[in-house]
């Protein structure tokens, strides 16, 4: 038998054995907390690269890092010190808009391009039954925010200009709400968008769906998911790829430990659940880079999928509400207690 020969069988071998003793081919993930000394929840996440992140939270608080986590500056308007930031969406080390949530005038917008020395009051809701939850940006210029349903619609802002300036877009070309149904404020994904398209998610009424835009939010078309809905429950956010392909991660908040089927991702136009879940309530979802991996989190924990979606593995027990990855592939994660951390591969 020729050397080559041996060494063909030997790797087959070690193969085998790798393979019956349960090992993965995939590396395995961990989070990497870093210190941002305070003790905010952030519910709101936008990272720009692995060195440059933002996160926004409770008492007005916005916190920026421009060397990868190493230190963190509090940079938020001192104008929104009694608000609540849910949703932060970043351009860059010194551009961001932010989104304060609430009923009537709670609900704000505020940009900077400074770095966060200095903030612009862009949009302040003056309707008593309107309450923002997420907003996203398609490109530098164009953007949208979501409220709940106001007079039996979803509402939206739209922007043309980065975010100076906002207008309410006309109802005619959202299709009608259920009855109880809103979307969840949770970690700023249940409005996202991609390949030009924008999505938002829903829950609270007798289903749970998924509205499309193509046209920068004048028209939507809406699905229904199989994941539950109910008054607390539904789909707490959605992550999308530019080819259209999309998860969407849920539950119901107020039991936290039992979402049966929690998770689903888009199959040509419909909505699947997952062969496997989290099991778990879970707030945010993330594609990691160009590839078939996901991200979920929630107060339970972290699951990874490594399928587009099809099945969830648990690698994380910690608390967070939100997960990003930017472009670079880098993957951020916030939550309670002023908790941020980087993703890691081991």
């Amino acid at each position: 038998m020729t050397l080559q020969r041996k060494l063909s069988i030997a790797v087959a071998g070690v193969a085998v054995l790798v393979a019956s003793a349960g090992f993965s081919s995939h590396p395995s993930p961990g989070w990497r907390l870093t210190s941002t000394g305070v003790t905010t929840q952030f519910r709101g996440l936008d990272p720009v690269s692995s060195r440059v992140a933002w996160v926004a939270g409770a008492a007005g608080t916005i916190l920026r890092t421009v060397d990868g986590g190493r230190s963190w500056q509090s940079v938020g308007p001192a104008a929104a010190a009694t608000l609540e930031f849910r949703d932060i969406e970043a351009f860059d080390a010194t551009r961001a808009v932010a989104l304060t949530i609430g009923t009537g005038t709670d609900s704000r917008l505020y940009r900077t391009s400074d770095g966060g020395r200095s903030w612009t009051e862009t949009f302040r809701n003056e309707d008593p039954a309107a309450f923002y939850d997420c907003v996203t940006f398609l490109d530098a210029r164009h953007g949208l925010a979501l409220s709940d349903p106001v007079d039996g619609k979803f509402r939206i802002l739209a922007t043309f200009d980065g975010g100076r300036s906002w207008q309410v877009r006309p109802p005619a070309g959202m299709p009608p709400a259920l009855t109880g149904e809103f979307a969840f404020a949770a970690s700023g994904t249940c409005l996202v968008s991609a390949g030009g398209r924008a999505y938002f998610a829903s829950g609270g009424g007798s289903s749970s769906r998924v509205f499309t835009s193509r046209d920068l939010g004048r028209t939507w078309s809406v699905v229904s998911t199989p994941i539950p809905s109910g008054p607390s429950a539904g789909i707490y956010s959605l992550a999308v790829r530019p080819s259209g392909e999309a998860i969407a991660v849920g539950g119901d908040y107020v039991t936290p430990t039992a979402a049966p089927s929690g998770a689903a991702y888009l199959r040509g136009h419909s909505w699947t659940v997952a062969r496997k879940v989290p099991g778990e309530y879970r707030s945010g979802s993330a594609w990691v880079g160009r590839s078939s991996t996901a991200l979920a989190v929630g107060p339970t924990g972290s699951d990874i999928s490594y399928d587009a979606g099809r099945t969830w593995k648990r690698f994380d027990t910690g608390t967070f509400d939100a997960v990003a990855c930017a472009s670079d592939g880098s993957c951020w994660a916030s939550g309670a207690q002023g908790r941020v951390a980087r993703l890691t591969f081991h």
